[in-house]
């Protein structure tokens, strides 16, 4: 069986992860939101805080599990993302691809709101940077994740 090391950028150490209901629900709706890239874990910790935490999982895939993966941005990943952004919830327990992050997310609420079309969307969005997220949203696909160790970073 194949581990795979994924991140979590935060404030605090988390050992054992949750799934919480917030006012706003992300790309993926709620869940436990992870990444494969250490530097994008290293901006997640630091944003909004003097001093962040990135958190260590081995994580191992069960195929019995639901899983959802995008593997680049497409018509679908963003009718996904636009769908959970406005609060429908989906079945999945893991959903795995690039996240919309903040000037991408402006574009989605452009395209939501008919301010911009999806050919104009794409047109935006091809200049980005690839990022990746995993998000686990159920205690089953929590499961999955053995953590490891966390660090401190200092922004």
């Amino acid at each position: 069986m194949e581990l795979i090391t994924l991140y979590h950028g935060s404030g605090e150490k988390i050992e054992f992860p949750e799934i919480r209901k917030t006012k706003y629900t992300k790309d993926f709706s709620w869940g436990f939101y992870c990444t494969n890239s250490y530097e994008q874990a290293k901006r997640w910790a630091e944003r909004r805080r003097e001093e962040g935490v990135i958190n260590f999982y081995s994580y191992h895939k069960d195929l019995s599990l639901n899983i959802l993966k995008f593997e680049t941005m497409t018509d679908e990943w963003l009718d996904f993302i636009a769908s959970c952004r406005v609060g429908k919830i989906h079945n999945y327990d893991i959903v795995e691809g690039p996240m919309a992050d903040d000037t991408v997310w402006n574009f989605v609420n452009d395209y939501l709101n008919n301010i911009i079309s999806k050919k104009v969307f794409w047109e935006y969005a091809k200049f980005k940077h690839p990022t990746h997220q995993i998000s686990f949203h159920t205690i089953r696909a929590l499961n999955c994740l053995r953590f490891e160790r966390s660090e401190r970073i200092h922004g």
